[in-house]
């Protein structure tokens, strides 16, 4: 990856400062599964919210921080993290379209480092449950299950984009090709269905779960129906990144650019995002897990594309980066978040407030650009 020497030297500094925080926050909180911080602490997940969709990246951290040091601190508190994910294999109706996040940064990071077998089985089971969340009427994998008087069952969301890896390390794996076409199948979906002619991208598509006929968008967790969530973009690029890069699919790298080049031109002048990219202009609602989710895929756009196009999804990734470590990192060691102002939905009551993820998609990218990343994805 060409860099020039003065970021060449910034990457350098800020995993410097990645390395020195992180050694002591994970060792308070090896028995936690980190959502949110309250005053700098981190909460737990780890017993009644085991279900939880971003479990994963707790050991997801921890796994590109092993990799990066060699600290077994660092593994352990993975492999216990993975462990203790086993109980949410037993709530079917706590299992959805989010078994990617769950168990792609714990249990198949686990077998990629150590070959595993236990982990390689808890991802294989992971893959199956996605896969049998498949609709064939409407090539989609069925998003949430029933909560909120909703049940959902035609309802397919552009965060799927990031699960399908999971389908394809299983294909790979296992040499079934069912996973693949399914994996497949959904993204030619959504390039049909969530993709808009200028780039943005719809949140949750709702599909006729007994015909497959797209009904209608919704805003979803963006500002409203038609607008831009931020985060939403986010997965669309990355997600579509990865798409191509398990299946060389042409269409696959060519929407990523789409999706990343409406990103691009409406980040802000400060480099801080918004939630979404239509909410009025007066908000000061942030979300910087989309800012480090956009960078993480803009780097790895940049390594398929044409050399011509290189420094255009480069540039920018490093621009939020830069905007995030300066405006949005906590690097005083006593503070458990690295990141701050993150939101996750724009009309949630609270907003900019540390996510877990915000946090290992930031890591990721500072990996990626020193060619010392974990491939977890």
């Amino acid at each position: 990856m060409k860099l020039s020497v003065s970021q060449d030297l910034w990457v350098d500094e800020t995993l410097e400062k990645i390395k020195s925080k992180m050694y002591f926050v994970a060792e308070r909180n090896q028995n936690k599964i980190p959502y949110t911080a309250e005053n700098g602490v981190f909460n737990d997940y780890s017993q009644e919210k085991i279900y939880w969709w971003t479990n994963g990246f707790w050991p997801g951290i921890m796994w590109q921080m092993y990799h990066v040091t060699g600290n077994n601190l660092y593994k352990d508190i993975a492999v216990k993290t993975e462990q203790k994910m086993d109980q949410n294999f037993l709530m079917p109706a706590k299992l959805d379209h989010d078994n990617g996040f769950k168990w792609l940064p714990s249990a198949v990071a686990d077998y990629r480092i150590t070959g595993s077998q236990e982990s390689r089985n808890r991802g294989l089971l992971a893959a199956e449950l996605l896969a049998g969340r498949y609709n064939p009427a409407g090539h989609f994998l069925r998003a949430w299950n029933e909560w909120g008087g909703e049940k959902h069952l035609g309802w397919a969301i552009i965060d799927c984009m990031m699960n399908l890896p999971l389908l394809y390390w299983a294909w790979k794996e296992t040499e079934d090709p069912r996973f693949l076409h399914i994996a497949v199948n959904h993204a030619d979906m959504a390039q049909t269905c969530f993709v808009r002619p200028d780039g943005s991208v719809n949140h949750i598509v709702e599909f006729n779960p007994e015909t497959g006929e797209m009904i209608k968008s919704h805003g979803g967790q963006g500002y409203e129906e038609g607008s831009s969530w931020t985060r939403g973009q986010a997965w669309g690029i990355y997600g579509f990144v990865l798409s191509y890069r398990h299946t060389q699919k042409e269409s696959y790298l060519n929407t990523a650019k789409i999706i990343a080049n409406y990103f691009i031109a409406n980040i802000p002048d400060s480099s801080l995002i918004p939630v979404d990219f239509a909410q009025p202009q007066t908000c000061v609602w942030e979300d910087s897990t989309a800012a480090a989710c956009s960078a993480c895929a803009m780097i790895e756009l940049s390594k398929y594309v044409k050399e011509s196009e290189k420094q255009v999804y480069l540039n920018p990734a490093i621009r939020l980066l830069k905007a995030l470590d300066e405006n949005r990192c906590n690097w005083n060691p006593d503070i458990d978040n690295l990141l701050e102002n993150c939101s996750a939905a724009y009309h949630d009551t609270r907003h900019n407030f540390p996510m877990i993820y915000a946090d290992y998609y930031f890591i990721e990218a500072i990996l990626k650009l020193a060619d010392k990343d974990l491939f977890i994805w």
